[in-house]
């Protein structure tokens, strides 16, 4: 089975990009003292909070968990409206991170003050250890969980009928596969109803080198080592990168497609022309537009699959992107 493979002029240890350590065990040590987190912050007494959240556990037999995401605002006796539920689901290559890395703690809260929405960001299994679908499962999970509205801040605040799920880089890969899955059993997960899915630099490939990936094969944030790496530990053993998990256009596309156009979902894919991946996030956009459903899109310059920067340009034309879609597909909805 063969592979093209990274220019031979990389010298860029992914292990060392991704602060891992491979063990013979096949596990992963992560080294986390260069990567900085947030603790949750849920005391509604704090006023200088303009969004509280707070941890839950999902399974405690998987150790997944989530961060909830509260606009102060709805607090507010005079606020009687209940907000749209954004799920999220954070990058790192399915191999790092959490809800918990500053970047996406960050990202969430600005988004859950600016739209405004509740946001459940999902701390989900990690490869190679739980190879995929496991992070796909989790998400289904926390669906599951959110729908019976146990907690009491998505009890009270959050809008069922106006869900979106959302993510970025491996997050993005993981809202689309997610979507599709919504499809084949939208009725078992009422009264929740996915509205439209957020892909931001969603994480995809294929065996076949795009232009994009040759072009920016040694791209600072994202080298295309790194994403093979990614995919080597992620993908089922003896997968390789036209797996349909990595690459979606694979046989024209899911079939499910069909039933996520008639439930009336839109898309959202988001992208910028330094990631080496906007050559396969154009040809998926593409594809899901042609088999009927709506999309939407939005490549700036620049970017890459990371948390963006809060005060960036382009992190507030994202918001407003993603604003204008979600209110938008409210909107529909009603």
């Amino acid at each position: 089975m063969s592979e093209e493979h990274t220019p031979s002029h990389s010298i860029i240890d992914p292990y060392k990009h991704l602060h891992i350590v491979p063990n013979v065990d096949g596990m992963l040590t992560r080294d986390c003292s260069n990567l900085p987190s947030t603790v949750a912050t849920p005391d509604p007494d704090d006023h200088t909070l303009l969004v509280l959240s707070k941890d839950v556990p999902i399974n405690q037999l998987n150790n997944t968990w989530a961060r909830i995401f509260l606009p102060r605002q709805a607090l507010d006796s005079s606020f009687t409206n209940k907000l749209p539920l954004i799920i999220f689901f954070h990058g790192g290559g399915f191999l790092v991170l959490s809800p918990a890395a500053k970047g996406f703690h960050d990202i969430c809260s600005n988004f859950a003050a600016e739209l405004p929405a509740v946001i459940v960001s999902l701390g989900y299994r990690l490869a190679p250890e739980h190879r995929l679908p496991a992070a796909y499962d989790d998400a289904m999970e926390v669906l599951h969980w959110i729908k019976t509205a146990q907690d009491e801040w998505l009890h009270k605040y959050v809008d069922f009928s106006s869900c979106f799920l959302m993510g970025y880089s491996s997050g993005g890969n993981i809202a689309y596969h997610v979507g599709l899955r919504v499809a084949a059993e939208v009725d078992n997960l009422l009264p929740l109803k996915i509205r439209g899915l957020i892909l931001n630099y969603p994480f995809f490939s294929g065996v076949k080198r795009t232009d994009s990936e040759l072009r920016l094969a040694n791209n600072p944030f994202l080298p295309l080592c790194v994403c093979d790496l990614a995919w080597e530990l992620s993908l089922p053993i003896g997968a390789d990168r036209d797996h349909e998990y990595c690459n979606p256009m694979v046989g024209g596309g899911s079939k499910l497609l069909d039933q996520f156009k008639l439930l009336g979902c839109k898309v959202l894919v988001i992208g910028g022309n330094e990631d080496p991946l906007i050559d396969t996030q154009i040809r998926l956009l593409k594809m899901i537009e042609q088999k009927g459903v709506k999309v939407m899109s939005h490549f700036g310059k620049g970017g890459h699959g990371g948390p963006p920067v809060g005060d960036s340009a382009n992190f507030k034309a994202v918001q407003a992107s993603i604003k204008s879609f979600v209110l938008s597909s409210a909107m529909v909805a009603e």
